[in-house]
C-alpha cells in the first residue's frame, strides 16, 4: 500500500499520480500554486478515487456557481473507484460539497478528522466550511482534532492559530502561530494568524515590520495567498494613513493577480472602499474590479461573497448591482440550510449597500445596524466583516447621527487607538457634538 506524504494510506501506485497527490495536499495546505498539478493528468487515471476526489475539490473551491457542475464528472468517477474506507469517505464529502448540503459535507469531514487526525486536507477543508457558516468554535476544534498525530507539521499549528483568532483566544493564537512559523519560517497561514492578533491588539507598527519582513515569502504562493497577506499589510498602513504604500500595495498586489477568482475580488473591493473612508482617492480602480465582477452574473454562493460583490457593483453604478440585489431577495426566500443568514442578514446588509450608494445614509445605516449584530453568520473573518462595520459607520456620520458615531469610533479605538483616519473622523465628530476638548485630542491623536 502506498502512503502520501502525511502517511495516510492510498489505492494509487502510479509515481506521477502519487506526485500529484503529494503537490495537491502540498498546495492546499501550505497555499502553493502546484495544488492544481492533478487537473493536469487526472485524465489518465480516470479510475482513482482520491485523484477524482482532490479534483474535484478544487473545481468546488472556484466558489462560482459553475463549480458543482464542473465537479460533478469527477465525483462520478470517484464514487465509482475502488479505494481505502478513508478515501470513500473524502468522494462522499465532495459529493455533500456538491449537493450543496454544507452541514453535511462539515459532519463528514468531523468524522473523517476524528478517525484520521493526519487526513490534513480534509480538516483544512472542514475548517474552511466551518469559517463560511461564522462557526468559531468548530474551526478550532476541527483543526484541534490533528493533535497530537500531526504536532511536527506547522500548517496544523498555522490551522489551530486561526481557531484560536477567531475565538479571541490571542494568547493561544501567537503561541500557536509561532510554533508554526518555528518549524517553517515561511508558513503563510500562520503569518496571516499572526497578522489577525496584531491588527486585534493594535500592534499597528509591529505588525507592519513583520508583514514587511515576510512578505518576501508570499512571492509564488496561490493568488488568494498572495494577495490576502499583502491585504492585512494594507490595513497596517491605512491605520498609519501611508497612502502612497496602501495605493502601490493594491496595484502591484492585491488587484495583480488572479482578477476572475472570487478572493481577489472581494479582497480588491473591500480595500478600495476602506482607502475611500480613510480619505484616499482611488481614482478610477472601482471599474476594473466591477467589470470583472460584473462577469459573475447573479452569484449567490455565499452571502459573504455577495454583498462585497454588491458594494462594488454599487459603488460604481452598475446596473448589474439591481439584478444582483433581486438574486438576493430571492436566495433570502428559499429554505436552504442557511436561509436565515440570508434572510436575517444579507438581505438588511444587502438594502443598506444599495441605500449607502443611493446616498440615502439614513437607510443604509438603519438597515446596516439591523444586520451587524448577526454578522458572524454570513462568514468571513473578524477583520473581513469590519468592511461592514465600516459601511455603517460611514452612514452614520453621512445621517448626522454623531452623537452614534462617536460610541462607534471610541469603540474602534480601543484595537485602533492612534489610526490617524479614525481620529480624523473622532475630531469632526467631537466638533458636530459641541465637544472642542475631545476634538482637539482626536486631532492631535491623528497628527494635527
Amino acid at each position: 500500500m502506498t502512503r502520501d506524504q502525511l502517511g495516510n494510506e492510498i489505492t494509487d501506485t502510479a509515481p506521477a499520480l502519487v506526485a500529484a497527490i503529494n503537490d495537491f495536499l502540498q498546495g492546499v495546505l501550505a497555499y502553493q500554486t502546484q495544488a492544481v498539478t492533478l487537473m493536469g493528468l487526472i485524465e489518465d487515471h480516470p479510475g482513482s478515487c482520491l485523484g477524482n476526489t482532490y479534483t474535484g475539490f478544487l473545481w468546488m473551491f472556484l466558489e462560482s456557481p459553475a463549480a458543482p457542475a464542473l465537479a460533478a464528472p469527477y465525483l462520478e468517477r470517484a464514487l465509482k473507484a475502488a479505494g481505502t474506507p478513508r478515501e470513500k469517505a473524502n468522494a462522499q464529502v465532495l459529493a455533500a460539497w456538491v449537493a450543496g448540503d454544507i452541514p453535511e459535507t462539515i459532519r463528514r469531514c468531523e468524522a473523517i478528522a476524528r478517525e484520521y487526525p493526519t487526513d490534513l486536507a480534509i480538516i483544512k477543508l472542514g475548517q474552511y466550511h466551518l469559517f463560511n457558516l461564522g462557526d468559531a468554535t468548530g474551526m478550532l476544534r476541527m483543526a484541534l482534532h490533528a493533535l497530537p498525530a500531526c504536532a511536527q507539521m506547522p500548517y496544523v499549528h498555522g490551522m489551530i492559530a486561526f481557531g484560536y483568532e477567531q475565538c479571541h483566544l490571542m494568547a493561544d493564537a501567537e503561541a500557536s502561530a509561532r510554533c508554526a512559523i518555528a518549524i517553517e519560517p515561511t508558513d503563510p497561514w500562520a503569518h496571516h494568524a499572526l497578522a489577525h492578533v496584531m491588527l486585534t491588539q493594535a500592534r499597528v507598527d509591529e505588525g507592519i515590520a513583520f508583514l514587511e519582513e515576510v512578505a518576501p515569502t508570499w512571492q509564488g504562493l496561490n493568488s488568494f495567498m498572495h494577495t490576502h497577506n499583502w491585504w492585512h499589510l494594507a490595513l497596517f498602513y491605512i491605520s498609519r494613513d501611508r497612502q502612497d504604500d496602501v495605493l502601490a500595495t493594491y496595484d502591484a498586489h492585491v488587484w495583480a493577480c488572479e482578477k476572475d477568482y472570487s478572493q481577489d475580488q472581494i479582497g480588491a473591493a473591500s480595500l478600495l472602499a476602506r482607502m475611500e473612508f480613510a480619505g484616499i482617492d482611488v481614482g478610477d480602480r472601482w471599474a476594473d474590479v466591477a467589470d470583472r465582477i460584473a462577469a459573475r452574473g447573479a452569484d449567490t454562493v455565499s452571502p459573504f461573497l455577495t454583498l462585497q460583490y454588491l458594494y462594488a457593483l454599487a459603488r460604481a453604478g452598475r446596473p448589474e448591482a439591481e439584478t444582483l440585489m433581486e438574486a438576493i431577495r430571492n436566495r433570502a426566500a428559499t429554505t436552504a440550510h442557511d436561509q436565515a443568514a440570508w434572510a436575517d442578514v444579507a438581505l438588511p446588509a444587502a438594502t443598506g449597500i444599495m441605500a449607502h450608494a443611493a446616498g440615502d445614509a439614513v437607510t443604509a445605516a438603519r438597515e446596516l445596524g439591523r444586520a451587524l449584530p448577526r454578522l458572524q453568520e454570513i462568514g468571513g473573518s473578524h477583520a473581513q466583516r469590519d468592511f461592514f462595520d465600516q459601511i455603517h459607520l460611514d452612514a452614520l456620520i453621512k445621517a448626522g447621527e454623531a452623537s452614534t458615531a462617536q460610541q462607534v469610533l471610541e469603540m474602534r479605538r480601543t484595537y485602533d487607538p492612534d489610526g490617524i483616519p479614525l481620529n480624523r473622523l473622532l475630531a469632526q465628530v467631537y466638533e458636530q457634538v459641541g465637544l472642542p476638548e475631545q476634538a482637539r485630542q482626536a486631532r492631535a491623536r491623528a497628527g494635527g
